[in-house]
């Protein structure tokens, strides 16, 4: 997730941005994630998306258990914490600046006997690929990384680069922008793209992608 300066809003929908912490039950455990929106931002604060993601996966429509696991963007390592307590092996990634925040809440949020299941690591997306298995994970998971144009190509030059055919790429989001919309366009050229649910309440959507098969030319 990009990192953005704190700014104080004083909308009461963004008041639990301000808070401390932000408490949830997945995977039968009650989990208690640190947050420090004015140190970090957007990257340390539980979004809806990461929520409804992780409501997703507690459905079992895919197979988690004893998967490998990388997610992009953690944040506050919402989703990779609840994959690793559900039996994945999980690689939770984030810019190098929120490394610290997302190492502690992985530490506080997983107990002895499962740490061993999940690596925090720094990823900023498109750099440094070489040091991630290329086509190496069963499952890539991103909730709410979609929001920087920027970003874009990075972003998938980064999933193209961990999904082999067989990898799944669960992508969780508010659709807010045209952008946001653009970001899918791209993302079609190279991986089939569907939408297998839809959270009304908190307006999310997850899509489920995997790469397209390599185009021959005639």
């Amino acid at each position: 997730m990009a990192l953005v300066p704190y700014v104080e809003n004083p909308l009461p929908i963004l008041s639990k941005l301000n808070n401390s912490s932000a408490n949830f039950r997945f995977a039968n455990h009650d989990l208690h994630l640190a947050q420090d929106w004015k140190k970090l931002g957007v990257a340390a604060v539980v979004w809806d998306a990461a929520v409804v993601m992780c409501m997703y996966l507690e459905m079992g429509i895919l197979e988690v258990k004893g998967r490998g696991v990388i997610e992009l963007g953690a944040g506050t390592g919402l989703v990779g914490i609840v994959a690793a307590l559900m039996g994945a092996k999980v690689t939770i990634t984030d810019r190098e600046p929120a490394m610290d925040f997302l190492s502690a809440n992985v530490k506080a949020n997983l107990p002895p006997d499962s740490l061993g299941s999940a690596v925090v690591s720094e990823l900023t997306w498109g750099e440094g690929l070489e040091r991630y298995p290329a086509g190496g994970f069963d499952l890539v998971l991103g909730a709410d990384i979609v929001y920087l144009e920027d970003t874009f190509v990075p972003l998938l030059q980064t999933l193209e680069h961990l999904c082999s055919d067989a990898t799944v790429v669960l992508l969780a989001c508010k659709i807010r922008y045209k952008r946001d919309t653009n970001f899918l366009s791209m993302l079609k050229q190279r991986f089939r793209v569907e939408e297998v649910y839809y959270e009304k309440q908190r307006d999310i959507h997850v899509y489920k992608s995997w790469k397209l098969p390599p185009r021959t030319d005639l």
